[in-house]
């Protein structure tokens, strides 16, 4: 597909099958709210509160000062990208450095790994894991029953958290119903992040960009990146209490659009 090429006119004829699919893709996770404005952008473009059970107690409440901080860590803008990096695109000569993040050590609630330690690298990873199980269900169930074990009281609902709305737009505009359907493939793969900044040892916010790869009859790929909350409950990570953080830039992971905006390749060691 030349990404690149602008047709004139609406006609949808004028569309070959991949490039369809690819906006499909970016409309359909305009809602995942990882994108934010740039989405908007690249569809133009291309066309010319109760969470679920926890089996952790919920974090203790933060004092007023400590949550002004966190909001405002989660709120400050992050670096903007073209839209069209968001596409796959050549790669950077140089080095992005490595974040090495932990191995899960065991399976938690809606099948999503876990045992990741209590640092900054371990609520990336958690967040990572989090959104990979989500995302690869391939239903709109499936991303609200993981949402409702990995979300802290406060925090975003399977009825509101941008996972599910960005799945349930993506089966509609396939034209598949919201159990998923056999049609619909999905490959996750988190390839770079960021560890945008921290509060004390308990709260972290962490994006992750991701290499998306969707196929319905038709192939297309596309970065989506996530950026979360993420407090520490005693035991694991979970999606913290607020509004989701301000979206991070969706670049094709290691290109240097990818490099600029401060991500690092992750490893798992």
């Amino acid at each position: 597909m030349n990404r690149r090429q602008r047709h004139q006119g609406s006609g949808t004829a004028e569309w070959g099958p991949a490039r369809l699919l690819t906006l499909l893709v970016v409309s359909a996770l305009v809602e995942l709210g990882v994108l934010g404005g740039l989405v908007l952008a690249a569809i133009a473009t291309l066309t010319g509160d109760e969470p679920g059970p926890t089996d952790t107690a919920p974090p203790a409440a933060a004092p007023a000062t400590e949550m002004s901080r966190q909001d405002a860590l989660a709120s400050a803008p992050m670096p903007p990208a073209e839209p069209d990096a968001a596409l796959p695109g050549p790669l950077a000569t140089e080095a992005a450095g490595v974040i090495e993040l932990p191995r899960p050590t065991g399976v938690g609630p809606a099948d999503v790994p876990t045992g990741f330690p209590h640092t900054p690298a371990g609520a990336l990873a958690q967040l990572a894991a989090i959104d990979v199980t989500a995302m690869e269900s391939g239903s709109v169930d499936g991303v609200r029953q993981v949402i409702a074990e990995w979300v802290a009281p406060g925090g975003p609902t399977p009825e509101t958290w941008s996972g599910v709305n960005g799945m349930a737009r993506l089966l509609s505009a396939a034209g598949l119903s919201s159990p998923g359907s056999p049609q619909l493939a999905m490959v996750v793969r988190p390839l770079m992040g960021l560890v945008k900044g921290t509060v004390g040892p308990d709260f972290a916010v962490v994006c992750v960009d991701f290499e998306f790869t969707v196929t319905v009859e038709q192939t297309s790929r596309i970065a989506i990146a996530d950026c979360q909350r993420m407090v520490w409950t005693g035991d694991r990570w979970l999606i913290g209490p607020g509004p989701e953080p301000a979206p991070a830039p969706s670049v094709w992971p290691g290109t240097e659009a990818a490099v600029a905006a401060g991500y690092r390749e992750l490893r798992y060691v």
